[in-house]
């Protein structure tokens, strides 16, 4: 899918700018007109007491997925930032990266749907782990934030 707006240095920019995904080690591995691509490696500083990835860095992995997803077709003088989103956790996240997919399910003028899948990487394997979707606004006046 093309888009007019598409602008993949924008959304790279917007993530490194970004101090959290910094701080747990997560990259930007693919962005294309609606869809974005994050991994993380699993590190003693992300898991929970039972050896899990905590819930909150696969819920905020997910959640900048779809925000980063909505940005890539967001017009250049406006921003976005999500208004909602709802997680189901599906499996526990053990291994050693989790890879966050999102896209687009419907772009709107001012509210996009979005989703993110969550997947455990384990010896090459694969675990779908967690499940998301989000809305996401359009601001206007807030270019390049993904929030």
């Amino acid at each position: 899918m093309s888009h007019p707006h598409f602008n993949e240095a924008r959304v790279r920019t917007s993530f490194n700018n970004q101090p959290f995904m910094h701080t747990i080690q997560a990259v930007i591995t693919k962005v294309e007109p609606g869809i974005v691509e994050i991994e993380m490696p699993v590190w003693d500083g992300v898991r929970q007491q039972h050896g899990f990835t905590h819930g909150g860095v696969v819920g905020s992995l997910a959640d900048s997925a779809c925000g980063f997803a909505a940005l890539s077709i967001t017009a250049p003088d406006a921003g976005v930032l999500t208004t909602e989103f709802k997680c189901n956790f599906l499996a526990p996240s053990v291994g050693e990266k989790l890879i966050a997919r999102g896209s687009i399910i419907k772009a709107g003028r001012t509210l996009t749907l979005t989703e993110a899948r969550i997947f455990a990487l384990a010896e090459g394997r694969e675990r779908l782990c967690a499940h998301m979707t989000a809305t996401i606004m359009t601001v206007q006046g807030r270019a390049g934030i993904a929030d």
